[in-house]
């Protein structure tokens, strides 16, 4: 089994990669859609988020009002911690569930925002980072999902920077192109991905 961890700046396409990765046979761990699931209605995440930020951060059916948590915590380094700290461990548990769960040969992919900030690198075999210029993920944040330039800036601002996550990165995914030339990138990746799931890989002596 190959782990990988991917990641990238909101904006920055990584979700498009993933797509296209599994496309060629990856096996995909979504830890934003995990990230949900755990604080789905009746979870114990979702009450333990309500603890935290109050009963005004659900909807009238009772679940969770992401828009309106979002605004909360990522204008507020202290409570985006706090959120953290109480979904990440749900999300890592339910993440290594299914890697076990995953044929041996596999080449496991990791969807993972906040890799860099967290310091997740060191979990996987190898780190991708679809990479983007700041300007091209302001523009997709507000023309494309519909965000006001000033909740894009300041959601791109609670993240790591380009250069911290081009740093833990063993490949890059240069991300400003047309879909096309991605593909072709893509295509690339994950040939050598491949290829090193088939390799054995050395282990330290004891």
């Amino acid at each position: 089994m190959l782990k990988v961890g991917l990641t990238g700046g909101i904006g920055a396409g990584k979700s498009e990669v993933s797509r296209l990765l599994v496309e060629h046979g990856a096996v995909l761990i979504d830890a934003d859609r995990i990230a949900r699931e755990v604080v789905a209605p009746d979870t114990p995440g979702l009450a333990a988020v309500v603890d935290a930020f109050g009963e005004d951060i659900l909807t009238e059916d009772g679940s969770l009002d992401r828009p309106r948590l979002g605004s909360i915590v990522f204008a507020d380094p202290g409570k985006l911690a706090l959120l953290n700290s109480i979904v990440h461990p749900l999300v890592g548990a339910r993440s290594r569930a299914l890697e076990t769960s995953a044929p041996d040969h596999a080449v496991v992919v990791h969807d993972v925002p906040l890799l860099t900030e967290n310091g997740l690198a060191p979990l996987y075999d190898l780190v991708v980072v679809v990479d983007v210029h700041p300007d091209t993920q302001l523009d997709r944040l507000v023309r494309l999902r519909g965000m006001t330039e000033q909740d894009a800036r300041a959601r791109m601002a609670a993240q790591a920077t380009r250069e911290q996550r081009r740093a833990i990165a063993d490949i890059v995914i240069d991300n400003d192109v047309p879909l096309p030339e991605l593909r072709r990138r893509v295509h690339d990746v994950w040939t050598d991905l491949a290829r090193r799931a088939r390799t054995p890989r050395e282990t330290s002596p004891e």
